[in-house]
């Protein structure tokens, strides 16, 4: 997940992904592995215990809320490369409930292949729709994406994607038509899945994927080869599944 500021993260803009502190990326000397040894602030990504991602596997059955969307129908989104991923920064107005409360939408990004694992199994792609609640935590939503059919609500991002490093045009945005039909969902504790790997996430994963063609996954990947973390433990925390 993109990094973003909150009264936890150092002081990072609240709408922009992390790129201060170390230099960090997803291979090599500078890759997950030596997160941790990249500077104190990133000490969570190898010390935490509620890491993120996770595999999603082997949930407990619960009788899970649903999020309560205040999502509109459009939002104007501006799209930007980061140089980790691309990033579509939302204006205010855009809202989920979760547990009684209330949390902002900021921004949403890519990974591929996807972070979380289903039943051990990466699929080609995940959205995170990242939202922030008025005492600096988060609630982010992951949306795993399979190959399949075109996507007519990723076409106008995927148009807008800057091809280096800056900030792309400002796009229209069918929020919840980037959303699987079927709610159901899983529900655990863990953190940012980029430095500082923070653990202040509350997790809402889609049990079901969306779509995106052959032709839109090979497009992100064309820029991003490989943008996931990979999976950590779960440790003893709980991974919940309901909802729907």
């Amino acid at each position: 997940m993109a990094a973003i500021g909150c009264a936890c993260c150092g002081g990072l803009s609240a709408r922009a992904h992390a790129s201060g502190g170390s230099a960090w990326s997803y291979e090599g000397a500078t890759g997950p592995n030596e997160w941790g040894a990249l500077g104190k602030e990133y000490a969570a990504c190898s010390q935490g215990a509620a890491q993120s991602p996770i595999d999603l596997s082997a949930p407990i059955s619960a009788d899970l809320d649903g999020v309560a969307f205040r999502w509109p129908t459009e939002t104007d989104g501006a799209v930007t490369n980061n140089g980790h991923t691309i990033q579509v920064n939302v204006p205010n107005g855009s809202a989920i409930k979760l547990d009684g409360t209330t949390y902002e939408l900021l921004q949403f990004h890519f990974h591929h292949p996807s972070e979380h694992l289903l039943d051990g199994k990466p699929l080609a792609m995940e959205a995170h729709f990242v939202h922030r609640s008025s005492d600096g935590n988060l609630a982010v939503l992951g949306v795993l994406i399979d190959e399949g059919a075109e996507n007519a609500a990723l076409a106008p991002i995927w148009a807008a994607m800057p091809a280096h490093t800056g900030d792309g045009p400002v796009v229209s945005v069918a929020l919840k038509d980037l959303l699987p039909a079927d709610r159901t969902l899983f529900r655990y504790a863990g953190s940012l899945t980029t430095p500082p790997c923070s653990e202040i996430v509350n997790w809402v994963t889609f049990k079901t994927p969306i779509q995106a063609s052959r032709e839109q996954i090979a497009a992100f990947a064309t820029l991003f080869p490989m943008n996931a973390r990979p999976v950590q433990p779960l440790n003893r925390r709980f991974l919940l599944l309901g909802g729907g």
